[in-house]
């Protein structure tokens, strides 16, 4: 019985290789990655400790719809930019100097479908570098909106995150919290493989401006 006590848990999981060009989606995947599937892997633990049926497809909606949100604004918005390309006669894509490789391991659906989110993500910077390259867009339009773009996604990794801190303090509010612990700590460290991406500082002065388009719009939230 100890030893199966002692066992580690064997649970399903796919490894998938992603490559990102951008420097924004690489530095999404390295901010929040991590933090984000630690999050989604707790939250999920942590529901079934706690909660009931209800609380866990609760739960589970508020967090797909934050990706799936996110997903479907990223989506609109390359689709636009690729009406603009095709307007505009451009059929060449840019080739990036540094795309980088990782090994990511998928531990659940909503997981899968955060790394989907990400090479939208990426897709979508592919074919904004296009218009900049072409001089379709200026430089001032092309930094605003990648900048605003990355800062969506990171946000809205931060949101997942907090919605796990709070299902942690629920648990210990109701003295689960060592079960929560032992429950968890099998998972620290294992949620992903991934190469060391590098990361470089956001461009500080460019926080709240406008987006692409002729009227400045704000932030795509």
């Amino acid at each position: 019985m100890a030893e199966a006590k002692n066992r580690a848990y064997s649970r399903p999981v796919f490894d998938q290789a992603v490559t990102l060009s951008s420097e924004q989606a690489q530095r999404v995947m390295a901010r929040e990655f991590t933090r984000v599937v630690s999050a989604l892997y707790a939250i999920d633990v942590i529901l079934r400790i706690i909660g009931g049926d209800q609380e866990i497809d609760e739960v589970e909606t508020v967090v797909n719809a934050l990706i799936s949100d996110c997903g479907k604004d990223v989506q609109n918005e390359k689709a636009r930019l690729e009406k603009l390309r095709e307007d505009n006669g451009i059929t060449q894509l840019p080739r990036y100097t540094n795309p980088a490789t990782t090994t990511v391991r998928i531990v659940s659906p909503q997981v899968a479908q955060f790394v989907a989110l990400v090479q939208r993500m990426d897709e979508l910077m592919v074919t904004l570098d296009a218009l900049w390259l072409c001089g379709i867009l200026t430089s001032k339009q092309r930094s605003n909106a990648a900048y605003q773009w990355q800062q969506r996604l990171l946000r809205m990794g931060r949101r997942v995150v907090e919605i796990e801190r709070r299902a942690r303090a629920s648990a210990q509010q109701k003295g689960k919290e060592g079960e929560i612990r032992e429950a968890t700590s099998e998972s620290d460290g294992e949620e992903s493989e991934t190469t060391a991406l590098e990361t470089e500082s956001c461009p500080p002065s460019e926080a709240g401006q406008a987006a692409i388009s002729d009227d400045s719009r704000g932030d795509p939230v």
